[in-house]
């Protein structure tokens, strides 16, 4: 069991391009966070984390207009976009607090919920995940796409949590093992569970976005999973050794057959450019495949040992 006294908690949200839904955010967490103030489950300390992510809106301006309104409201500045999960990590190694709860500033994820992970921390859990019990409010293609993504993750030996993305409340000791993995591809849904704090989950329905337009496109969703293959995982690698080996004990025998037929002067029963053209280009599929796979991994290693900062702050509207 955490202290008896409330904890400072801290709301970090990265915005990129967030005009017209960060006046409705900051109002709807402004009052959620009142009213954990007024049940006593939270320190009249607390503090909501705006993470600019290189917007080219008004999106600073309207943070540090939030910023002068009061002390609760505090902006971080980044100097260019950077993406989502660095803008994220850049907010939970910069906010300060007990516990830290990460969100989304379209606010489709429930802020309901705040009220039971803060609860669930006080019960000595480290990490509590956001995970969403149904998905009717996505497209059939957003609905395959993520379980494809899921199961794929699962046969890859990736720890990812299914139906949660970044909705999750992270304690003190977590956000300082968290600061230790400095890898350039960073994945936040995979790195979270490394972790291994005692952990729990609450579950809640995601609502639609309000305003705006949604930042995640198919581009980015398939960049996301990729990078979470190519972070946790070397399997792609192996299954072309694997599919290798395979080719090569085909052709060996393939090549003993022929050359069989070649020495008993017996002719075979196919002939044409089919038997000739489709191997060469089912061949010539797969080492483009490998080679592209292996670049991917290469080009991460190459970016790792750069040691280039994850991210850059500009400036904040507290320091």
């Amino acid at each position: 069991m955490k202290s008896a006294k409330p904890p400072v908690l801290g709301i970090v949200v990265p915005c990129f391009n967030e005009e017209q839904m960060l006046p409705i955010t900051a109002r709807e967490l402004d009052a959620r966070m009142e009213s954990m103030i007024a049940a006593g489950l939270i320190d009249p300390a607390s503090s909501i984390y705006f993470i600019d992510d290189g917007s080219s809106d008004r999106t600073w301006e309207l943070i540090s207009e939030l910023a002068q309104t009061g002390s609760r409201f505090k902006g971080i500045k980044l100097t260019r976009n950077y993406g989502h999960q660095y803008a994220l990590y850049a907010g939970l190694l910069e906010a300060e607090g007990d516990a830290l709860i990460s969100i989304d500033a379209d606010l489709q994820d429930d802020i309901l919920v705040m009220d039971q992970m803060i609860a669930s921390y006080n019960e000595g859990n480290e990490v509590i995940y956001g995970v969403r019990h149904e998905r009717a409010s996505d497209t059939r293609f957003k609905r395959w796409s993520a379980a494809a993504h899921y199961r794929l993750a699962s046969l890859l030996g990736i720890p990812t949590l299914p139906n949660h993305a970044d909705f999750r409340l992270m304690s003190r000791r977590a956000i300082a093992l968290l600061s230790e993995y400095r890898e350039t591809n960073i994945y936040l849904r995979g790195v979270v569970p490394l972790l291994g704090l005692r952990s729990a989950e609450v579950y809640y329905k995601r609502k639609a976005r309000r305003a705006g337009q949604s930042k995640y496109n198919l581009k980015d969703m398939f960049s996301l999973s990729i990078a979470g293959v190519t972070s946790f995982s070397i399997m792609p690698l192996r299954i072309i050794s694997i599919v290798g080996l395979l080719v090569f004990v085909i052709s060996f025998f393939l090549g003993g057959w022929a050359l069989y037929y070649a020495l008993t002067g017996k002719t075979t029963v196919i002939a044409g450019w089919a038997s000739t053209v489709i191997p060469i280009y089912l061949l010539g599929g797969l080492q483009l495949l490998a080679i592209g796979v292996a670049g991917e991994y290469i080009g991460k290693t190459y970016m790792e040992v750069k040691k280039r900062p994850l991210y850059q702050i500009e400036k904040t509207t507290y320091k």
